[in-house]
């Protein structure tokens, strides 16, 4: 089993212990996510501690735009209660790469890469070079956005 999954079940059990309802039923969606993702496919079979934080980052993200969502309908409550749930799961993200950070690793990708004159063409070369240095700690469409801005 993993270690952030056995992580997540204390943590869910202390939330109960201590009354805190925000972050049990967080918590509670999270492990259901993550259930639900063991038995898909064709047999079930346990994550591993990145197949978790993958299902956690996309909990996460679920989180942020449904909270923006929320506050361009007007509903500021919903969005305060979405905004807090994804601070809960962020408790478990490793941390967020700054724009700084983005910015560099894309430059040192498309030096490496020798593509710096070839516009859009060269975006999934890019891509694929930068998506694995910053999975799970960077958007994908802020580095997307950050990759476009260096090749046009």
């Amino acid at each position: 089993m993993s270690a952030l999954k056995d992580r997540l079940r204390a943590d869910l059990t202390a939330a109960m212990k201590e009354r805190d309802p925000l972050r049990s039923s967080t918590l509670r969606m999270v492990l259901a996510a993550v259930t639900t993702a063991e038995v898909s496919g064709k047999e079930a079979r346990e994550l591993s501690d990145s197949e978790v934080l993958g299902v956690l980052g996309k909990e996460a993200k679920k989180r942020r735009e449904a909270a923006a969502a929320f506050a361009e309908g007007g509903r500021a409550e919903s969005a305060e209660k979405e905004q807090a749930e994804a601070a809960v799961i962020a408790d478990y993200l490793p941390a967020q790469l700054g724009e700084a950070e983005i910015t560099e690793i894309v430059r040192a990708a498309v030096e490496q890469l020798g593509v710096a004159g070839e516009g859009m063409k060269a975006m999934g070369k890019v891509m694929g070079v930068v998506q694995p240095q910053v999975k799970d700690r960077a958007d994908g469409g802020a580095v997307a956005a950050e990759v476009r801005r260096q090749l046009a």
